[in-house]
């Protein structure tokens, strides 16, 4: 997914206008849309499937710069198994802490 200027802005009165036509473009491109008011962006539109997603893509990103600072600073290395169950576990009522965080 990768934002395309020249067709992914959107002023805030083509919004106002034409919701409906505006959602559309962004949930069959898979794109978000920048909202512009005065020719300056104010707001990001983005379909809650691919909003989700870029959540959770972020969250692992930053479980894996985080494991890799902590294995670094303290010469630990974790099971990829304990990994995997703790990934598992992010969103659930029983979310685990990161393996080796001695939390």
């Amino acid at each position: 997914m990768s934002v395309r200027f020249s067709e992914d802005v959107v002023p805030l009165s083509d919004l106002k206008a034409n919701p409906d036509k505006v959602i559309d473009r962004v949930q069959e491109s898979h794109r978000p849309v920048l909202l512009t008011s005065h020719g300056r962006g104010v707001a990001v539109i983005q379909g809650l499937e691919d909003y989700e997603k870029t959540l959770e893509e972020l969250r692992f990103v930053k479980a894996v710069a985080q494991g890799v600072m902590v294995s670094e600073v303290q010469g630990k290395v974790v099971d990829a198994d304990e990994v995997h169950e703790w990934l598992a576990s992010w969103g659930t009522d029983d979310e685990k802490d990161a393996p080796g965080s001695g939390q």
